[in-house]
């Protein structure tokens, strides 16, 4: 960041340099199968408390919120966020989440 001062109106302003190495813009997309799959536990499992929405931000210590927005697709998981889904699913993070560049 560059930042210039200047001395008789004392103003401040920062001067952002974007270089864009490419022509192409891709549109990359995360889907992902965390609602159907936490659904599908909810109907076959015993505790079914712990496969709403709030009892899996429970157990992955994140808010209901955050499960919401990952469900709906508005929030990507961090990485280790999704090795948590994966470990309480039971299930490669390959068959929860699909990168695709369309």
């Amino acid at each position: 960041m560059f930042n210039v001062e200047s001395k008789t109106l004392n103003v401040k302003f920062t001067l952002r340099i974007v270089y864009f190495t490419s022509q192409r813009v891709v549109n990359e997309v995360i889907v992902n199968k965390v609602k159907e799959i936490r659904e599908q536990k909810m109907a076959t499992e015993a505790n079914r408390e712990e496969w709403t929405q709030e009892g899996l931000a429970k157990r992955l210590g994140v808010t209901r919120q955050t499960v919401i927005s990952i469900e709906k697709g508005t929030y990507n998981p961090s990485l280790q966020l999704a090795f948590k889904l994966s470990r309480l699913f039971g299930m490669k993070i390959e068959e929860i989440f699909e990168y695709r560049d369309e």
